[in-house]
């Protein structure tokens, strides 16, 4: 039996939040954040995980990144920081039944933040990618981070939720995560 701390494929959704580009040129280490977001949604399609996706204002903002659009469901437009405001996100998530939903994007101590703790007051367990999401200063993004776990919020690695979904190795599902981490590591 597994633990209930766990995330696996028939339980979680990915959040992917306001990775847009006027955003994201102010974000610090924002090649490596893009790089891992792209890998979770990899990851998430090929284990069959529902995703959802929002972006900030986009008209003040921008569009998402292109690199991350074309990979992502049509985006939520939001003007609250928290995506948990947009009914669309939540309806999306428990009409498929989803418990645990996966966090990543920016800014960590803002939009991030915010949803994950609206989320957990709503049931949902709540995850946070500390490799994919990021902030313009490194002192908001550590006390976001601080502050989100602090109230529940567990904080995870890009390859750590990758391999908790797929629970097991050699699976093709295995493979395949296993490949898509050796091709981004190359990079």
């Amino acid at each position: 039996m597994r633990s209930p701390h766990l995330m696996n494929r028939s339980d979680t959704g990915l959040l992917v939040i306001d990775v847009q580009g006027k955003l994201m040129e102010k974000i610090l280490g924002k090649e490596e954040i893009l790089s891992r977001i792209g890998i979770l949604v990899e990851g998430a399609k090929i284990l069959g995980l529902p995703i959802q996706a929002t972006e900030q204002y986009p008209k003040g903002l921008g569009a998402t990144v292109p690199e991350l659009a074309e990979k992502l469901p049509a985006r939520q437009e939001k003007l609250s920081f928290s995506c948990a405001a947009v009914p669309e996100v939540t309806a999306f998530f428990q009409s498929k039944k989803i418990q645990k939903v996966l966090l990543a994007g920016v800014e960590t101590h803002v939009c991030v933040a915010q949803t994950a703790l609206d989320l957990i007051s709503q049931g949902f367990q709540v995850y946070v990618v500390v490799d994919a999401t990021g902030s313009r200063h490194e002192m908001d993004r550590e006390v976001g981070l601080r502050r989100m776990e602090k109230s529940g919020v567990t904080l995870t690695t890009t390859e750590a939720a990758l391999f908790e979904w797929t629970e097991k190795a050699g699976t093709p599902e295995f493979r395949q995560i296993s490949q898509l981490i050796k091709n981004k590591e190359a990079v």
